[in-house]
């Protein structure tokens, strides 16, 4: 079997099995009316019929609540168990779960002390010097209680519930989980990756069963257990509307592409990591998201490469968002982007927007891997030379050649690579104003006839395209692979290697110039052996 020799190689001959699916979930589960004091109030005063509101009133609630548990746990005869401080709880849960039998049910409840947000009142004196009870919000160290559960068809998942008013809860759940059981209902032979699939007798079905991942499908497995777990809220609260609904407080949406042999993902990272350091720049990041950054945006952009036991991972950040790319098993490559804060793309929180996240996560991962081959694989782009350098007919028309060696087909270059993939293009001043310096001028020195002729150049030669009905324009794909073939081999090889063969500095040594020093010698010599003159 040859190895291959770039990350296009790898990405296109050497992936066995290739799926998107939605990887570790984490909701929040709330009443909508009661994250307000309002709301609070309106619930003890209107709908409970009580005449002042207290933390007498909660604690009666809360002490209903923690009884049903604990009988719960007692009639089924599930385990509780005390969460240490510092005690890895997937530790504890894995190990309940390799010795669980039944295809779906409570295996064990945890509890843990936890500050959260909770609503208390506290005594205060109007003008008269009475004392009345008002409502805040604040925080508070409360037990939480975890239901680590298995269903049919979502596998293992988790419910936690906060033991005092409002009662918020968390649900936790696995999309690769859900990818298995779904897998074994359908009896489709599969073989198991830790937190993924490694290979699958139908892997068009396991693609589609990953899709159909919805939003309606992860509300419907949080209402079937709501019903059979204990509920801080009585059956006549539910049917005056106080129900939990559904948030969205983290997600990863991940790619996982297993390739043939551990080897093939190292030459992966060995390469990705030398061409890629740079991703964390602002520019890199507007690409990847699809997100514009501009001086008023929060957050650090920033490309972290890490090596844990000599297992190189890579880390992209974009506000609360972050790509992770790693050897899972040292069999697949595994991109996933994890959404902290669906607000970071304008999107609310609520579960139904799941469609537009997937899109955004999803997209991220493919543009990372289509950053990183284009980057690593511009050196594969040399016959591009021949059509761009020299000037040519077109359509009868005379289309002038954008020559390699010419600085301002190098700035241009280098601006298009700025301008790369953004979302609605990129206008004749915004180009001006990337270009300016490059050249080392201000934009004022730049006139707009010869932008304008800078403009028809780039588009007769396919490297633009402009925006319909818009005085935009876009860089193309193969503007891009251009772009990056001009500018990585003028900086990399032409700039670089003439700075090593002909050194400013008399005196300077390196292993290139050495080789040339070589090279002369052994000419010189050849020529003297030949009686030519030199």
């Amino acid at each position: 079997m040859s190895i291959p020799r770039s990350v296009r190689e790898i990405l296109q001959g050497h992936v066995t099995l290739e799926v998107e699916s939605i990887d570790r979930m984490y909701l929040n589960l709330y009443v909508p009316q009661l994250q307000r004091e309002l709301g609070v109030v309106g619930f003890f005063r209107a709908h409970r019929g009580e005449r002042i509101v207290s933390s007498i009133l909660m604690g009666r609630i809360t002490d209903a609540f923690v009884t049903a548990i604990r009988a719960f746990v007692q009639a089924h005869q599930i385990p509780m168990v005390p969460f240490a401080r510092g005690q890895r709880k997937d530790d504890i849960a894995a190990t309940f779960l390799a010795g669980y039998q039944a295809r779906e049910g409570v295996l064990f409840v945890g509890r843990a002390q936890e500050k959260i947000s909770v609503f208390r009142t506290e005594q205060r004196r109007d003008r008269e010097g009475k004392t009345y009870p008002w409502l805040v919000r604040t925080s508070a160290v409360v037990n939480q209680y975890y239901f680590y559960c298995r269903d049919d068809e979502f596998g293992p998942f988790f419910l936690k519930f906060s033991s005092y008013f409002p009662y918020a809860a968390k649900l936790c759940l696995n999309g690769h989980e859900y990818l298995k059981r779904q897998l074994e209902r359908e009896s489709i032979p599969y073989r198991a990756l830790d937190n993924g699939v490694l290979s699958c007798a139908d892997p068009q079905r396991l693609q589609a069963i990953a899709a159909a991942l919805s939003a309606e499908r992860i509300e419907a497995l949080a209402r079937k257990w709501l019903a059979r777990l204990p509920h801080p809220f009585t059956a006549a609260d539910q049917a005056a509307g106080y129900r939990y609904e559904l948030s969205v407080l983290q997600c990863e949406f991940s790619l996982t592409q297993v390739l043939d042999r551990p080897q093939t993902g190292r030459l992966f990272f060995e390469d990705v990591i030398r061409e890629n350091l740079d991703l964390g720049r602002p520019e890199h990041v507007q690409l990847i998201f699809g997100r514009r950054v501009t001086r008023q945006t929060p957050g650090r952009f920033r490309t972290r490469v890490i090596t844990e036991d000599v297992t190189p991972s890579l880390h992209l950040d974009y506000k609360h968002t972050r790509i992770k790319q790693y050897h899972k098993e040292g069999r697949a490559l595994r991109t996933e982007t994890t959404i902290n804060d669906t607000r970071d793309f304008r999107i609310g929180k609520r579960l139904k927007n799941l469609p537009a996240l997937k899109e955004i996560g999803y997209a991220a991962n493919r543009r990372l891997l289509d950053v990183q081959r284009l980057t690593a694989d511009c050196r594969d782009g040399a016959e591009v030379l021949a059509t761009l350098g020299r000037p040519h007919e077109q359509a009868g028309r005379r289309v002038p050649a954008l020559r390699f060696e010419d600085p301002r087909v190098q700035a241009l270059c280098g601006a298009l690579v700025l301008f790369r993939l953004l979302p609605h293009g990129f206008s004749q001043r915004e180009l001006r104003a990337q270009l300016a310096p490059l050249l080392g001028l201000t934009s004022d020195r730049l006139s707009p006839g010869r932008m304008t002729y800078d403009l028809r150049r780039l588009r007769q030669h396919g490297m633009i395209e402009r925006v319909p009905r818009t005085h935009r324009y876009r860089v193309t794909d193969f503007g891009l692979r251009a772009a990056l073939f001009y500018t990585r081999a003028y900086a990399r090889v032409v700039r670089r290697g003439l700075s090593e063969v002909v050194p400013r500095h008399p005196g300077t040594s390196t292993r290139l110039a050495s080789a040339f020093r070589r090279l002369e010698t052994a000419m010189d010599a050849f020529c003297a052996t030949a009686d030519v003159a030199a």
